[in-house]
């Protein structure tokens, strides 16, 4: 693990189960267990998983110009932001580029709190910051532990009253096992699931107990990198693994668009005056290339990097490929072209070790209507 400078009080639980805690945003972070990933894939799909996300960085954004900080920081227009409600967003730098995506929870009139992961997040807030009648506190005593499947809600209920009730994108302020938390309907995985934000002095305390508890229920402590074959199948992106950062063009900066990651939804209609937004309305129809799917024959997935050839040559790349035996798919998340983000446009994988023919494929690929993660009740 390289030198980090944010530590979770759950390491050795992770340490125990086999991980080395290798640095994901300054943080260790539980890349690897001693058992079969495939396993955490499927009770998380099946029934629940509880992970640690408490890598992800926790902003407190509050005082009087607190709304109009993150207007200016963010793509979503926050004043429409109800408190106990959360807005997916991205961050632009002054280019119209792409920085980082983040949620923002609205806790009262002028409190919020933005949760964002390895962009600079917290630098846009700081700067939006300056000369404003707020105060800005990152918060690591903050722990994010994440419980995500479709029995998550039947844990929980046996603890919070009223659970069923919190709808997608909204969290309430309770108590979990005698402590305080604020329990969100947030993830990161395509399924029904929920952010359970707690101290740093009680998060041994509340791991330990849903994962002895849930046992009997099939929920078992599933490590960070897992998230990657759950988004690869819900068109989930993941900074920097699948923008410009990673892949950077040959004749230009870094830097993609949101009309170019699919990402321009997260734009609150008509919204000006937030940083970028000029130049990012000016971006669109310019793409250079857009984020699409790709779904590949046989069960050997796309590697990460791969180059994507159409008629013999390279044209794109997949950042991140997954075979699921459970949906019986094998699909990844890819760089390619505009004339081949084309459902239907053949191509072919090109794998360390072999190629493999593929097809251009709209995501998401799992639950495409998204009912299970917006499910009431």
């Amino acid at each position: 693990m390289t030198a980090s400078w944010r530590f979770s009080a759950l390491a050795d639980r992770h340490r125990a189960l086999g991980s080395a805690l290798e640095d994901w945003s300054g943080m260790g972070t539980a890349w690897t267990y001693d058992k079969d990933q495939l396993e955490e894939y499927m009770a998380i799909r099946t029934k629940a998983g509880v992970m640690d996300v408490s890598g992800l960085k926790k902003v407190h954004i509050m005082g009087p110009h607190a709304s109009h900080v993150i207007d200016r920081a963010v793509t979503r227009d926050i004043e429409k932001l109800k408190p106990g409600r959360s807005t997916y967003c991205c961050m632009l730098d002054d280019r119209g580029k792409f920085v980082d995506d983040c949620v923002v929870y609205r806790m009262g009139p002028h409190s919020f709190m933005v949760v964002h992961g390895s962009g600079r997040g917290h630098e846009q807030l700081t700067m939006a910051a300056t000369g404003r009648n707020v105060t800005v506190l990152f918060d690591d005593d903050l722990h994010d532990i994440s419980l995500q499947g479709p029995l998550a809600v039947d844990y929980l209920e046996k603890h919070v009253p009223g659970i069923r009730d919190v709808v997608y994108f909204s969290h309430i302020h309770t108590t979990l096992f005698g402590k305080p938390v604020t329990i969100s309907r947030t993830g990161y995985t395509g399924e029904r699931g929920y952010e359970i934000f707690c101290r740093r002095q009680d998060a041994v305390e509340i791991w330990d107990t849903i994962v002895a508890e849930g046992a009997e229920m099939g929920i078992i402590p599933t490590r960070f990198t897992t998230l990657d074959m759950l988004r690869a199948e819900s068109y989930l992106l993941f900074f920097p693994y699948d923008n410009s950062e990673m892949y950077p063009f040959e004749d230009e900066p870094c830097g993609d668009t949101l009309w170019e990651l699919g990402l321009d939804f997260t734009v609150s209609p008509g919204k000006t005056g937030f940083r970028g937004a000029e130049e990012h309305y000016r971006l669109k129809g310019k793409e250079r290339f857009k984020i699409y799917g790709v779904k590949l024959d046989g069960t050997e997935a796309a590697a990460e990097g791969a180059p994507i050839l159409k008629d013999g040559k390279p044209v794109g790349v997949v950042t991140m490929g997954f075979y699921s035996p459970l949906n019986n798919h094998n699909v990844g998340i890819a760089r390619m072209p505009v004339d081949c983000a084309v459902e239907g446009t053949p191509l072919v994988i090109q794998n360390p070790d072999k190629t493999i023919p593929a097809i251009a494929h709209p995501m998401p690929f799992y639950d495409p209507d998204k009912k299970r993660r917006t499910a009431k009740g």
